[in-house]
């Protein structure tokens, strides 16, 4: 508000102040409303979804039991095979998509020879996953 003055050399100039008023009765009216209204924006329903996925489950290798007993004889899943025979498996084996794994169990008193040539064999056949299962010691 502008208030005489006795001054004379202001009172001819125009007033060039801003009424605030009505601008903070604005902003204050916005804000009641959007802290009426904001609650109301938030509401949801709570749901348990159900969770998917989208990548391709690689497939599970095969597990082929490779038994060298005392006599040096070789079981292949448990069927008796000569050395030749196991080594066209080991090939047939080695061109599956998904290479499979051997476990290799082999009697303490088998020559080393027969598991040597049994490793030589699956390797020159393109298998790697090859395991060495034994026993545990007892306590």
């Amino acid at each position: 508000m502008a208030f005489a003055s006795f001054d004379r050399k202001t009172t001819g100039a125009p007033l060039a102040e801003i009424n605030m008023v009505p601008l903070i009765d604005v902003m204050l009216v916005l804000l009641v409303i959007f802290i009426v209204t904001a609650p109301l924006l938030t509401h949801a329903v709570k749901l348990e979804l159900p969770r998917a996925t989208s990548r391709e489950h690689p497939p599970v290798p095969v597990k082929i039991d490779f038994v060298i007993d005392a006599q040096g004889l070789r079981y292949w899943n448990g069927e008796r095979v000569g050395r030749e025979e196991a080594a066209q498996r080991f090939q047939a084996a080695g061109h599956q998509p998904v290479q499979p794994e051997v476990h290799l169990r082999a009697d303490q008193d088998a020559t080393y020879r027969h598991v040597a040539e049994t490793l030589a064999d699956a390797s020159r056949a393109g298998l790697s996953k090859v395991g060495f299962v034994s026993q545990p010691e007892a306590r």
